[in-house]
């Protein structure tokens, strides 16, 4: 989605012992490492233990903070440091829902024929964004979101795994990644990568699959403009910008070496969005080709997609602008054929874009046509339109009935936080829980999909 609201972010305040589901451990960890009664400290990674209930893993061996060396790469000389910053910050709040933990994935989710197996289960599978869950500060927050999401029937959600900026903000802002052509930093401490262990943990508890994103074509949270003011040039140059994607890497790097041995992952993704103005198509696809290679040599278990909208030509496509290569600068059929990116996506925005709704399911079948041909699942990752159901409703039956479309995520998930009884942001696509659309946008949905 091209702009997205800030959400109003909250951070918990610290108990004697820690909560159902709270952290316990972990590198650069300071808090308490006890558990309630009838649960358990687990180590999930280094960086990331949790109280979960039944027998489980040993508590964890320590709690110091390390930093990786700094180095050098490329001509901008793009320092990556994984030092830890907000140090000395009390534990979050690790309040959970009230709801029963669904059991832990035990494998890989991946692709199978044209459709995605998660959990030995292969069908069609429906999920929502929600790019903000990473930002929350109160650990409570995240479990009741991911108590919701799952208790509706969805399976896959789709959050920002970055936060960059060219500033660092003052203790209590929540950032992912410093970025200077004279020394960046990787912020892996409380109000950094630490709140995206969380949302790993949550989600492994709740039985939910995350697909995490790398950089933003946008300036929502830093982006592709946050690496141009720090190693120049412009968001068309960003992909064969030496530093920039030097940086780039450094940053999938540290964030995949933390969760490449989680199975609440889905997939990784290389951007939200990815578009090259006036560039030749092989600009996007020569990167998207060498980073999603880099990916793979890091973690070769999980999936990875590229998180593109769709763009270019395509057999049975009318000619309008969505299906011309101008308008992302690339042609999505010949990148879908790239063979480290495990499926295609697509994305749905008729008012944006200047069509009118019921082209919307052209959309879907033309692309569903073309992963069938490629022999790869797609997913339809993000749709919206005035938040209107009989707008909407037709392109999820469309994707449901649409060989190579194997599932469908609507923008965007909203919810009433517990930490300030409010609710998270609107943006005129939102779908709140169990309020206004829900059961024609969601409950009636999971029911078709359960009965095909």
């Amino acid at each position: 989605m091209k702009a997205i609201a800030a959400i109003l972010l909250l951070a918990g305040s610290a108990a004697g012992q820690q909560a159902a589901y709270g952290q316990c451990g972990g590198t650069g960890y300071s808090g308490e490492t006890s558990c309630v009664s009838g649960y358990e400290c687990t180590s999930y990674n280094p960086y990331y233990y949790q109280c979960v209930p039944g027998t489980a893993s040993a508590a964890p061996t320590s709690t110091s903070k390390t930093s990786a060396a700094a180095t050098t790469t490329g001509t901008s000389k793009a320092a990556t440091t994984t030092s830890s910053v907000n140090t000395g910050s009390t534990a979050l709040s690790t309040k959970t829902s009230s709801s029963t933990a669904v059991p832990a994935s035990t494998s890989f989710a991946k692709t199978n024929g044209l459709l995605f197996e998660i959990d030995g289960v292969t069908k069609y599978y429906a999920g929502t964004n929600c790019y903000w869950c990473g930002f929350l500060t109160a650990n409570a927050d995240v479990d009741h979101v991911f108590a919701d999401i799952a208790a509706s029937g969805l399976k896959i959600v789709r959050v920002w795994g970055f936060n960059d900026v060219n500033t660092i903000p003052s203790t209590g802002t929540v950032w992912f990644q410093f970025l200077s052509a004279s020394g960046s930093q990787i912020n892996t401490g409380a109000y950094g990568l630490q709140r995206l262990d969380y949302v790993v943990s949550s989600a492994a508890a709740h039985g939910l699959q995350l697909i995490i994103n790398f950089v933003n074509n946008w300036s929502d949270y830093g982006g592709i403009n946050a690496y141009v003011n720090a190693f120049g040039g412009s968001a068309s140059t960003w992909y064969t910008n030496t530093g920039a994607q030097a940086q780039y890497q450094a940053y999938i790097q540290a964030v995949v070496s933390r969760y490449k041995n989680s199975t609440a992952v889905f997939a990784w993704e290389l951007a939200n969005e990815p578009r090259c103005s006036g560039c030749d198509v092989s600009v996007i696809y020569n990167w998207a080709a060498a980073t999603s290679k880099y990916i793979k040599s890091l973690d070769p278990n999980h999936m990875v997609t590229m998180g593109d909208e769709g763009f270019g030509p395509l057999t049975g496509g009318d000619g309008s602008y969505p299906y011309q290569t101008s308008a992302g600068g690339y042609t999505w059929v010949d990148d879908l054929n790239i063979t480290t990116l495990d499926f295609g996506t697509l994305h749905l925005y008729p008012d944006s874009w200047g069509q009118p709704y019921d082209w919307g399911n052209l959309w879907v079948s033309t692309h569903g046509a073309a992963c069938a041909n490629a022999n790869k699942p797609c997913l339809l990752e993000e749709y919206g339109g005035t938040n209107n159901c009989t707008i909407e409703n037709p392109w999820q039956n469309t994707a449901l009935s649409t060989d190579g479309i194997a599932g469908d995520m609507f923008w965007q998930y909203g919810d009433t936080l517990p930490s300030c009884s409010c609710q998270t942001s609107q943006d005129g696509n939102t779908v709140y829980y169990n309020q206004g659309n829900w059961d024609c946008m969601v409950t009636q949905h999971i029911a078709a999909i359960n009965a095909s």
